[in-house]
């Protein structure tokens, strides 16, 4: 799959491109929302978005907000050390499919984009 990780602590974003890659998908890191909403117009078609919610120059509610007005179909993942219900809430509300706290669950992220490849390949099957 076609990942767009955006997260602005570098640490955390080149091991999570790093694990993304080893598992097979394509990746392009990003730093801010502007650079994210860069990728996302410029590069091939993403299926996914992991994003940090606090960025330097904006949000990832804003992000995912963003590319689910311009009618972009992805599985949109919230990577975040806002844990509160209501954390959860805004980012269910703004378009965000999941919500993982930092640090994330690797064996859960990895069960949710093997999750959304079955339910791809299902709606290929049935073309």
């Amino acid at each position: 799959m076609q990942i767009l990780v955006v997260e602005d602590h570098q640490d955390t974003r080149e091991v999570l491109t790093g694990l993304l890659k080893r598992w097979g998908h394509d990746v392009s890191p990003a730093d801010s929302l502007k650079s994210g909403m860069d990728r996302l117009d410029n590069e091939p078609p993403v299926e996914v978005i992991l994003s940090d919610i606090a960025l330097p120059d904006g949000t990832g509610y804003a992000l995912v907000s963003e590319a689910r007005r311009r009618g972009k179909r992805v599985l949109a993942i919230a990577l975040s050390g806002y844990t509160y219900p209501s954390d959860v809430h805004i980012a269910k509300l703004t378009g965000f499919d999941h919500h993982l706290t930092k640090p994330c669950d690797s064996a859960y992220l990895r069960t949710i984009l093997e999750d959304r490849a079955k339910w791809e390949q299902t709606l290929l099957a049935k073309d």
